[in-house]
């Protein structure tokens, strides 16, 4: 094993490492925090759908600071344009000449916040940052640090002035889920923090390097996923197709990106291969915002993760053993 390599075991314990260090900060439930890292290990991008005040902010940060890595925010309004997000050539009078002045999209975790009030054009210079890993300006093509991750937000509640993202954006997010509201304990803790203004606000200190980061999202290529288990992601992935209520169910794309979480997700348990229950937890948040319902379903409201579970139960589960 090379010097910056990482075994499972090792990986799992510095994941645990983290998400200790990010909930000492952030008062939140540690699911929340594997569901974001199994977007990062997949090196795909994560949408958070929650209400104002649930703390996205301060999780986005405290996962840059634990993971040593750079942070920038980007508040997504409908006068931004691309080039307020990508960067732009600026004059240099000295140098009596123009030299790029690089914009916020240049950080290894940028957090895009009310990322559907955006203009599609913003959109779609932000889509080629995380489909490709870099931004074009100016027909110059410049590429972007490595690691690069995306935590989007968006309310579900205020859809006035708000453009929906389309169908290839949402696409490119890995993951969608919630931070949804605290528990009661968690809202007391927030409250004693408020009362306490004489302490300061715990904040996330720095556990992980940017070598070690990138060193961690190489283990799940080390990860054993059996012939059985390669045909019961591809089931559930094309049952989705089939179901009544989906006009559009996942996509090539999605499958893989499915096989990745799920590969990331055994990482995080610690384990070499990948099990059913691995394809189980990561399937509601990689897969029901990738499906595009009937309009009957729209109309009747139909929740896209209970399509999910319900293609879950009705595929045959595949017995994997350990590999020996």
């Amino acid at each position: 094993m090379a010097a910056n390599e990482l075994s499972i075991d090792e990986a799992s314990d510095e994941i645990d490492a983290v998400i200790d260090e990010i909930g000492s900060a952030v008062i939140i439930e540690e699911e929340f925090l594997e569901t974001v890292l199994v977007g990062l290990l997949s090196r795909g991008h994560v949408l958070l759908e929650d209400v104002p005040g649930t703390g996205k902010t301060l999780t986005a940060n405290s996962f840059a600071k634990a993971l040593g890595l750079s942070f920038s925010r980007i508040q997504f309004t409908p006068d931004l344009l691309p080039n307020d997000v990508t960067g732009t050539h600026i004059y240099n009078e000295q140098e009596n000449d123009f030299e790029f002045n690089k914009g916020p999209i240049f950080a290894n975790i940028v957090l895009a916040d009310e990322i559907n009030r955006a203009p599609p054009k913003t959109q779609a210079a932000l889509l080629e940052a995380m489909g490709e890993g870099q931004v074009t300006v100016e027909g110059e093509t410049r590429q972007l640090p490595d690691p690069f991750f995306v935590i989007a937000t968006q309310n579900p509640v205020e859809q006035e002035g708000t453009f929906p993202l389309p169908e290839a954006q949402m696409d490119r997010f890995n993951i969608k889920s919630s931070i949804g509201y605290p528990d009661i304990d968690g809202e007391v803790e927030l409250l004693r923090r408020r009362n306490d203004r004489t302490v300061a606000t715990p904040e996330a200190g720095k556990v992980l390097d940017l070598d070690r980061v990138r060193a961690l999202q190489q283990v799940p290529e080390t990860v054993t996923v059996t012939e059985d288990m390669l045909q019961y992601i591809a089931e559930v992935s094309r049952a989705t197709r089939e179901d009544h209520r989906v006009s559009v169910g996942m996509s090539p794309r999605g499958t893989q990106r499915l096989y990745e979480a799920a590969r990331a997700q055994a990482v995080i348990e610690g384990r070499t291969y990948v099990t059913p229950d691995d394809v189980k937890t990561v399937s509601r948040a990689c897969m029901a915002h990738r499906l595009v319902l009937t309009a009957e379903s729209q109309v009747n409201d139909v929740d896209k993760g209970a399509i999910v579970e319900d293609v879950l139960a009705e595929i045959p589960v595949p017995t994997v053993e350990a590999p020996a």
